[in-house]
């Protein structure tokens, strides 16, 4: 998870930049942008096909699979903490969801954007007294977690290659990189240069994966709840567990109900996406949207009834298909990055504060009009 962690920084500057430089504005309200993979792949390519395509998988993966997920996890945990069956915090999620995005009570949207914050910082700092406490035990904890990935048994078993695959997945399905997710939020963005969203989305991967989850890994293996060659104990469980056996149940219910808002946020998350790829084949069609956010809530609901290994096969499979997708857009489309790379290095040697030269990358085939109007506005503020 680290090493995917830091390949994961430069993927995610890569799509980012290329999102903010071909995105475009929204049919139906001009004063929004929409980019993402299908854009640059239909824009920068000219290949509006693979632009469908990787709008299918991100449907299928953010609305259906990884929604499916987030279930599964929401419901085993709470079946774990408060003793709730699954079926009835299932139901009770997706009944929550499917008011939310029908507009139902809005205001839970709005609740998450204020509390996860809360709760995501309250969890860093949970973790950090967990560590603080065990501190002595960091230096062999951080030598046990290399020589166990590496040692002369797991290579003669194939332990060195399902490491390797094992990161490769969790590190993904943790900060999303070079999945082709975030370019659909960081089009949206109001920026001076492609190349500031860029940094902010590799910072954000850096946070995700390195801080927090070696946190959270860190939370485990210090607690001893954790045996290899065990499966009985898998998932968020673990984590819940180990907080517990380090603060008491306190630190158990705390995880359920962060897990919940951090869950219910990424559901909403996971809609916006793949309803964002519905809008790049139709933006009008009512019936769709209606049967497409009915299919949305099903998945729900039969996540919270599967088990760990169906819920995350389901979505390690879709996941890889757009990975491997969107990496090839990427790097079709290197030499558009390099020159924004170039242009943004060029003008922090000139002492100026970057802004797009637009007229420099028509070349590229990118939405003039968005950055025209960008760079007018920011142009017009610095006159004034």
């Amino acid at each position: 998870m680290w090493v995917i962690a830091l390949i994961g920084m430069a993927t995610s500057f890569f799509e980012c930049s290329l999102a903010q430089l071909y995105k475009d504005k929204d049919a139906l309200d001009p004063s929004v942008y929409r980019g993402g993979p299908a854009y640059y792949a239909t824009k920068g390519l000219g290949q509006k096909w693979l632009g469908a395509i990787i709008s299918i998988l991100l449907m299928i993966t953010f609305g259906f699979a990884f929604n499916a997920t987030q279930s599964f996890i929401i419901t085993s945990s709470f079946e774990s903490s408060f003793g709730i069956p699954t079926w009835v915090s299932g139901l009770t999620l997706t009944a929550i969801f499917a008011l939310t995005i029908f507009g139902g009570i809005r205001r839970i949207a709005r609740m998450t954007e204020f509390v996860v914050p809360i709760m995501a910082l309250g969890y860093l700092l949970l973790a950090l007294v967990v560590i603080l406490l065990n501190f002595t035990q960091i230096p062999h904890l951080l030598t046990t977690i290399v020589s166990e990935a590496f040692n002369p048994n797991s290579a003669i078993s194939g332990g060195i290659g399902s490491v390797i695959i094992m990161g490769a997945k969790r590190g993904m399905f943790s900060n999303e990189a070079g999945l082709g997710s975030a370019p659909n939020v960081a089009a949206v963005a109001y920026v001076a240069h492609p190349v500031q969203q860029g940094v902010v989305q590799s910072f954000s991967v850096f946070i995700d994966t390195i801080i927090l989850c070696t946190c959270t890994a860190f939370i485990i293996l210090l607690s001893g709840v954790y045996v290899p060659g065990i499966p009985d104990v898998q998932g968020v469980l673990l984590t819940q567990n180990a907080l517990i056996e380090q603060i008491g149940p306190i630190g158990g219910m705390f995880v359920s109900i962060a897990l919940f808002l951090f869950g219910f946020s990424s559901i909403l998350y996971n809609y916006y996406l793949a309803e964002n790829s519905l809008n790049f084949f139709e933006n009008r069609n009512k019936v769709a949207f209606f049967a497409f956010k009915i299919l949305c809530i099903s998945l729900i609901v039969w996540g919270s009834f599967q088990d760990l290994s169906s819920v995350f096969a389901f979505a390690d499979l879709s996941m890889g298909l757009l990975a491997v997708s969107n990496l090839i857009v990427i790097a079709l489309l290197y030499k558009p990055v390099l020159a924004l790379i170039r242009g943004y290095e060029r003008q922090v040697k000139e002492g100026i504060k970057p802004v797009l030269r637009y007229e420099d990358y028509q070349e590229f085939n990118i939405g003039l009009e968005p950055w025209r109007e960008i760079v007018d506005r920011i142009n017009g503020k610095n006159a004034k």
